[in-house]
């Protein structure tokens, strides 16, 4: 019985023993699979690395993941999901045909490895920290090693224009960050700072040198070996070294490099055998807040500065007077706890003594500068940043001036700076909170736009401050009443010619060639002196001479590079006619769609150009003019492609009984607003809708209704609208390569487009708020659905 008791205990270890052995073989066989929640990692043979679940700072978000098992500290050298965090009872399982693939707790699939070809038989999770799908023969279908994300491990390499090693966007937060390391197809490695919806790569700010006009001597792969050396290997087989001279044992120490989120590249090391920390072998660049100066932010995003801790990594701060966008996030940018100067201010044409400065020693955003003098003193650098509405920073350093604008970027604070900055702000403590709470870029009240701050004036200020500011307001309300109304015959006389019927049949030849048809008549090509183009108008006040020419001296008024100049008139008889300048590129519906199309830059110019001459007609005019047929047929453009807005004003030309066409809709189909329909008043408003749909045009290059397209991309409003509300706004430009290249300005142009096609017009902004959130001058918030009473009808 002893022998028999004996021999069993001795099984039972033996089959322990056996257990153990196969679960560290770091085999996994197919099927397999782990749960979120189930600290039931797989393990590599020596135990030095475990692939599975790690669980997040937020409370039930587990991210697939590789790491060093024996180490107390987390550390993680490869994940899957880290766009995507999944909740507790997410599975990961090898499978045949896609090889490892994690699924939420419904089913769904959240990311697959894939396989190269074939089926998958098997994985392995390797001591080198490498998570391998192979097939029956032993051959690798997948491996982590060959997708990787901010680290390399001993053994790992990255060819020649494949793949990058990117930065997770925080500490920890593994979603896609904004640095890269990778090997372009010049043979150079490179660190560098890239846009993060499209990927698109800045300027380096780090590179090995590995560059040759010789093709066969050029950097063919980065290579981090087995002994712990990061090296750029050449096509000629000779080594470039990264690592810095001689690093410690790989056979007792681990190591690894990792692209920080700061964008800082470091080597580390630590000890197998005995508790210790990760030691520095090597860090590049030695001062990240100093290495970026090109287009981004840097470590720390926009209005901040940046400062080395005592590991030299980047923290970040906030001027005086701004604060952190979120809390929560030092890295990511400040915003002012004031309300800035904007050139919309109404005292912006002189000093303005509602501003002080503030200054920050050894201070500068030096990508952010817009404007140098050389020689000059403190005092006249701050006196000229006062008498400038866009400055919001001063830098002086040796006699140099330097002015800058908001949003300020790559901000550091450095010894080495050797100089002091003067930030301009609000006397006072007048805060935008209330700006940033509301669910638009501006309040409405009646249909007119409430500047916030006068809101927060009110409502910060004692009751002296808001006694004066009444009667400012009161005074200020008689002088305008009495200004809008004085008759232009008692204001500045324009410079119209008073042409003859005849004359003009002389200089067209006899309306021999036409340019064009419009909403109010045919346009013809004449020459005077030079060029001219004139306009028949056929819908006219026939019989009130004098009222036509009253109208006519108000469009003669207006001067401004985005209109068409008005040259003269003809007013005899029963002729009715317009002289206006000759733009020989014609209208930019011609530049819109086929082979004549404008490119991203050019596009992005003429949008700007159209607002700027709508504010200019809208609040710039003594007497507001209101276009009503904003559209491309009226939107010429000149021999520099400046976009002029035409046909201003002859709204006011018709008669009362004529200004509605026989549908009661004026203005052109497709741009024709809500008003119309509901017999609303019509305000400035109905241009900001047209302007709103053109500029969609603008962004996507295609008409407004285009019955050839698909039924869902039939009504561009409607299209675009879905596109941003799915995130496919890349959709909108995919054919247009500089668009895709610049996603951030479609996107922001794309929102202040679906702001201005709200059907209630009260929700749509003025167009000089449209102007500022087109320049990014003032934030654009996240539009509303622009058809929401449309919508109610249909459901």
């Amino acid at each position: 019985m002893a022998f028999s008791h004996g021999y069993y205990v001795l099984l039972t270890l033996l089959l322990l023993s056996s257990s153990l052995f196969a679960q560290n073989t770091g085999q996994v066989n197919l099927g397999s699979s782990l749960t979120a929640g189930d600290d039931k990692p797989w393990i590599s043979p020596s135990g030095d690395f475990a692939f599975g679940f790690q669980p997040l700072e937020k409370k039930d978000l587990y991210l697939l993941a590789i790491w060093y098992n024996k180490i107390p500290e987390q550390t993680i050298v490869w994940y899957a999901n880290g766009d995507d965090p999944v909740p507790t009872r997410s599975k990961v399982e090898l499978t045949s045909d896609r090889g490892l693939v994690l699924t939420g707790p419904q089913g769904a699939e959240i990311w697959r490895s894939g396989i190269s070809m074939g089926a998958a038989a098997s994985g392995l999770m390797n001591d080198t920290g490498d998570f391998m799908v192979k097939n029956t023969a032993g051959e690798s279908l997948w491996q982590s090693f060959e997708d990787p994300r901010d680290t390399l491990l001993p053994g790992q390499a990255l060819e020649r224009g494949g793949r990058i090693l990117n930065s997770r966007l925080r500490e920890t937060n593994f979603s896609l960050g904004r640095f890269q390391f990778r090997l372009i197809p010049d043979g150079n490695g490179v660190l560098n700072f890239n846009n993060l919806p499209t990927g698109f790569a800045y300027d380096a700010y780090f590179w090995t040198n590995t560059v040759d006009t010789n093709a066969s001597n050029a950097g063919l792969r980065i290579v981090f070996n087995e002994s712990g050396y990061l090296y750029v290997l050449r096509a000629s087989n000779r080594r470039e070294l990264i690592t810095p001279g001689r690093v410690i044992s790989a056979a007792e120490y681990y190591h690894r490099v990792i692209l920080h989120f700061d964008g800082v590249l470091a080597q580390y090391s630590y000890p197998k055998n005995s508790s210790g920390n990760w030691e520095v072998v090597f860090r590049e660049p030695d001062n990240i807040c100093n290495s970026l100066s090109g287009v981004g932010t840097g470590p720390c995003e926009f209005n901040s500065i940046c400062k080395l801790n005592e590991d030299q990594r980047a923290t970040c701060g906030c001027p005086p007077r701004f604060s952190l966008i979120d809390q929560n996030d030092e890295y990511g940018g400040c915003k002012p706890d004031f309300y800035p100067q904007f050139c919309y201010d109404e005292n912006d044409e002189g000093p303005n003594s509602d501003f002080e400065f503030i200054e920050l020693k050894n201070t500068d955003w030096p990508t952010s500068d817009y404007e140098q003098y050389n020689p000059y003193n403190i005092q006249d650098c701050q006196k000229a940043c006062l008498h400038d509405c866009f400055c919001n920073v001063i830098v002086f350093r040796e006699g140099s001036c330097w002015k800058k604008k908001l949003p300020l970027s790559n901000g550091r604070q450095d010894e080495r700076v050797n100089g002091g900055s003067f930030i301009k702000v609000r006397k006072g403590n007048f805060t935008q909170r209330k700006l940033t709470s509301l669910p638009f870029p501006f309040e409405t009240k009646k249909g007119n736009p409430v500047p916030v701050l006068v809101v927060s004036l009110l409502l910060g200020g004692s009751a002296v401050i808001n006694f004066i500011f009444f009667g400012l307001v009161g005074f200020g309300s008689l002088v305008f009443y009495r200004k809008k109304f004085i008759p232009f015959g008692q204001s500045c006389k324009s410079n119209l010619f008073h042409f003859s019927y005849m004359e003009l049949v002389e200089a067209t030849n006899g309306f021999k060639e036409e340019l064009g048809r419009g909403s109010f008549g045919i346009v013809y090509k004449g020459l005077r002196e030079t060029a001219i183009a004139v306009k028949k108008l056929d819908r006219v006040v026939a019989d009130s001479e004098k009222e036509f020419r009253t109208e006519v001296e108000v469009i003669g008024q207006t001067h401004h590079k985005n209109l068409v100049k008005l040259v003269g008139f003809c007013d005899e008889g029963q002729h009715r006619l317009l002289v206006y300048e000759f733009l020989s590129s014609g209208a930019l519906s011609n530049f819109l769609v086929g082979d004549t199309k404008l490119c991203w830059e050019q596009r992005t110019q003429v949008a700007f150009g159209i607002a700027k001459g709508l504010v200019y007609l809208h609040e710039e005019c003594t007497t507001q003019i209101i276009h009503c047929d904003i559209n491309p047929q009226n939107i010429l453009l000149d021999n520099n492609l400046v976009a002029k807005i035409a046909d201003f004003g002859l709204a006011k030309l018709l008669m009362l009984d004529q200004s509605r066409t026989s549908t009661e809709i004026r203005g052109t189909k497709g741009y024709v607003v809500p008003e119309w329909l509901r017999n609303l008043p019509i305000t400035p408003k109905v241009d900001v809708y047209s302007f709103g749909v053109l500029l969609l045009e603008i962004i996507c290059c295609r008409r407004n209704v285009d019955s050839e397209l698909s039924e869902d991309e039939v009504i561009l409003i409607d299209w675009a609208y879905d596109c941003y509300v799915e995130g496919k706004v890349d959709v909108l430009v995919a054919d247009d390569e500089e668009a895709m290249d610049d996603l951030n300005k479609v996107e922001r142009f794309l929102m202040v487009a679906i702001w201005c096609i709200q059907e209630d017009p009260n929700l749509r902004p003025t167009m000089k708020m449209v102007l500022l959130m087109l320049e990014g001058i003032i934030p654009t918030a996240v539009p509303p659905c622009p058809s929401p009473i449309t919508v109610g009808i249909e459901k």
